[in-house]
């Protein structure tokens, strides 16, 4: 059965001229032999698209082509032309080189395929010419401090190969993202590859985040829960005085706007302050008087929450 072109890109017989330069692309990204070498299969599926792609990348193959003038090698369908895959005829040149097999950049009439590539590969100078891959890209992971995320910082960070690197961390960053330095990885005969950080954060003492907010728990003596009171809070900006409403149990939220994270648009979620009701450190034998004599007088048992 003879091979439908189309059916080589993935492309319907429709397609426009972008259609079949874009599956080019992405089947050339995909198989070529510098991605793949030693792979066979790779490089069979990247000649029979290139083959492809030399004639419906040419309007004036592809329109022989669709009139059944020429077949899928590029052989005129009537003339006998040749034996071999790309014949011997007019339309007999391979996109791939000749002598040595190598792999040419400019193998297509009027086409560069290294600009249909988008330079991924790069122009070999070596033997034979065709293209070489960029180089690798290097990871590492690095620790910063809750605030770092808040207001921006610039870190040092050492890689595996003994290089260290200046990185600047954007406010707002996130737990697991992946900053990318590029240029800065392995370098390669297509272009130097890219440094990859993973951001994770240390413990913080006080502060846990859920999104753009910060959680804290807030200690407010009885009497302040009580009676209501002003109590002290610490947040990323330095400390601030809350009011404690009348009557505050724990688990109480008090809001505090614009305390929390940055978002990437800029904008800082908040600082939730839960309250949690403290004891004096020492024992209160006044306290512990007033707690034996409400406990007779005045029993209560606390709603279960949750």
């Amino acid at each position: 059965m003879a091979r439908d072109l189309y059916q080589e890109l993935g492309v319907a017989r429709g397609a426009t001229a972008d259609d079949i330069r874009k599956a080019f692309r992405k089947l050339a990204k995909a198989h070529h032999p510098d991605v793949n070498p030693g792979d066979k299969k790779a490089e069979d599926r990247f000649k029979r698209a290139s083959s492809a792609f030399e004639i419906l990348g040419d309007p004036e193959k592809r329109r022989k082509y669709d009139a059944g003038e020429i077949d899928a090698d590029g052989r005129e369908s009537m003339a006998g032309f040749g034996q071999g895959p790309f014949g011997s005829g007019p339309f007999s040149q391979s996109p791939f080189g000749g002598q040595g097999g190598g792999f040419r950049s400019t193998g297509f009439d009027g086409v560069d395929l290294n600009d249909i590539l988008g330079g991924v590969f790069g122009a070999s100078g070596g033997r034979g010419g065709g293209f070489s891959p960029r180089g690798a890209d290097v990871r590492a992971r690095l620790e910063i401090d809750l605030a770092d995320a808040i207001t921006g910082a610039k870190k040092r960070v050492p890689f595996a190969d003994g290089r260290v690197l200046d990185l600047t961390i954007p406010k707002g960053v996130v737990e697991g993202q992946t900053l990318r330095l590029k240029g800065q990885g392995g370098a390669g005969r297509g272009g130097s590859g890219d440094a990859l950080i993973e951001i994770a954060f240390r413990p913080h003492s006080l502060y846990r985040r859920e999104g753009d907010n910060l959680i804290m728990d807030l200690p407010v003596s009885i009497p302040d829960a009580v009676l209501g009171g002003k109590v002290e809070a610490v947040t990323p900006d330095g400390p601030v005085t809350l009011t404690v409403p009348k009557g505050s149990n724990s688990g109480a939220v008090l809001r505090l706007k614009g305390r929390g994270m940055p978002n990437a648009a800029g904008r800082r979620g908040d600082l939730l302050a839960r309250v949690t009701l403290t004891l004096p450190d020492a024992a209160d034998p006044d306290l512990e008087a007033f707690a034996e004599t409400w406990r007779a007088e005045r029993p209560y048992q606390p709603r279960r929450r949750g």
